[in-house]
């Protein structure tokens, strides 16, 4: 490939991870020790929140931030209809049933509009999705969720360092859940994640859920998961965290310079809402999305499509709604059309300049066969 898609090679900060994963096997504790007690603080503090709380992965991160504030069998959770699968089943997870909400047209977060109509009775909490590592709309949603009396727990894991109106995200909610696996804006060496709140008794509770419910050795106060980010991952995640505001910033200025360069290109980029974005994906969009894949893999670069299939069309929550409360899912035309049209450039801070130049023009001398694709610029 001319332009791969990533690159997960040893970086700058190499030398950091071989240092930090040395002190973990010299040491020879590698669950829930000292590594784990110091990145939970300076990933708590790089994040705006008073607690922090490594998880297994980021699917666990939602389930049981869910099930710290009290979801359950019966609750219904509204989510958006344009995320990875896991945060559908994430819901499923903490026994909850999902209900998925339609998207914003341009930024592929989730509706607000649609959130709303989407409440019953059973609504026990809202997840919104930062896609792409642009922050949902916080100030709409938060107040939604204020006028029903219903929790917002933040899925923010394409987002870390991205804030919404100026406020970090994870802590508009009652938590914010991360994801660290290995693509992520700051990535483990394996499966990670994190939950952080504002809230000490949560903090405590998700404490116990992550360890089995477990309050003293041998002790099980309450049924909990086996789900705790180890030693090695949390110390390759403290030698990686100094760089991130880096990488934050590199992203970002590739991201201007692709905005710069398809001017007038014959597709619809993904436009930044909020200045807080931090460009887990490089978005773009067209109706002959399928002919401008083929046309960049032929020239050597390597785009994605994230996510082709809406959470409602996807077979594993097939039926689950009416199943769970008697009703039909909402209608998702919007989240439909973005996932048969998007498609992710290359973007990550080991990029240079001459190869964004290069993926743009790619791009720009695309020429789209199909009638409407001209008209979605």
């Amino acid at each position: 490939m001319r332009v791969p898609f990533l690159s997960l090679g040893p970086g700058v900060d190499a030398v950091a991870v071989r240092q930090g994963i040395d002190r973990v096997l010299a040491r020879g504790w590698f669950v829930l020790g000292p590594e784990l007690a110091a990145f939970e603080t300076e990933f708590a503090e790089i994040s705006g929140a008073r607690h922090a709380i490594g998880v297994g992965n980021g699917t666990d991160a939602i389930a049981l931030a869910l099930r710290a504030i009290g979801v359950g069998p019966g609750d219904e959770v509204i989510t958006s209809a344009v995320s990875a699968a896991f945060t559908g089943l994430a819901i499923l997870m903490a026994g909850a049933t999902p209900v998925f909400a339609d998207v914003d047209d341009e930024s592929g977060t989730v509706d607000p509009a649609a959130v709303e109509s989407a409440i019953t009775p059973r609504t026990a909490a809202i997840v919104p999705v930062h896609l792409y590592g642009q922050a949902a709309d916080m100030t709409r949603l938060e107040a939604i969720a204020s006028r029903h009396g219903i929790a917002l727990v933040e899925d923010a894991c394409q987002a870390h360092l991205a804030t919404a109106d100026g406020r970090p995200v994870g802590t508009t909610g009652v938590a914010g859940t991360f994801s660290f696996y290995p693509t992520k804006n700051l990535g483990a060496l394996g499966d990670g994640g994190a939950i952080v709140t504002n809230d000490a008794s949560i903090a405590d509770r998700l404490k116990r859920l992550r360890n089995g419910g477990q309050v003293d050795r041998y002790l099980h106060k309450e049924f909990g998961v086996n789900s705790r980010l180890d030693e090695l991952q949390a110390a390759v995640l403290r030698a990686r965290l100094p760089f991130l505001g880096e990488w934050t910033d590199r992203r970002r200025a590739l991201a201007r310079r692709y905005r710069a360069a398809l001017t007038g290109a014959p597709v619809r980029v993904t436009p930044e809402r909020d200045s807080g974005h931090v460009y887990h994906l490089f978005t773009v969009r067209s109706p002959a999305r399928d002919a401008l894949m083929r046309h960049l893999e032929q020239r050597g670069i390597g785009a994605i499509v994230h996510y082709p299939i809406s959470l409602p069309k996807q077979p594993a929550f097939a039926g689950i709604l009416e199943t769970a409360a008697g009703r039909p899912q909402h209608e998702t035309p919007v989240a439909d059309r973005l996932c048969a049209e998007v498609c992710s450039l290359p973007l990550h801070p080991g990029l240079t300049d001459a190869e964004i130049d290069l993926v743009a023009a790619e791009v720009n001398a695309w020429q789209p066969d199909h009638p409407s694709a001209a008209a979605s610029r």
